[in-house]
């Protein structure tokens, strides 16, 4: 059973949202300023990408660091706990990468029988 409070449920949350697991790999490199991750997230909204960051900083994933500057600079990096993502969406990128081809043939099959 996946209960509300089931930590399995928790995780399939946490990497389901499409945006968190594209901005935790943008930022496995180091951290970011959010005009940078923009540029390199293609098609996220600055709305999006803040929220984003907010769910992941909420969830203990990555870390908020404003520098005391004029103008006033922040970076996002991930915390230890965010990296240990890393290594599992890199795999779930493989895995789409491996059989990607299988899913979307598998979708233009069942359209066409929709038709």
């Amino acid at each position: 059973m996946f209960l509300a409070d089931c930590r399995a449920r928790l995780a399939f949350d946490l990497i389901g949202n499409t945006w968190n697991a594209v901005v935790v790999w943008a930022l496995r490199a180091g951290p970011r300023r959010p005009g940078e991750l923009r540029e390199e997230i293609g098609g996220i909204s600055t709305k999006v990408l803040t929220e984003t960051l907010r769910r992941l900083e909420y969830n203990g994933l990555v870390s908020r660091r404003v520098y005391a500057e004029a103008p006033p600079r922040v970076e996002y990096g991930l915390t230890d706990l965010g990296r240990t993502l890393v290594p599992l969406i890199g795999a779930f990128g493989e895995w789409a990468f491996d059989h990607g081809d299988e899913v979307l043939d598998a979708q233009d099959r069942a359209d066409d029988v929709t038709r």
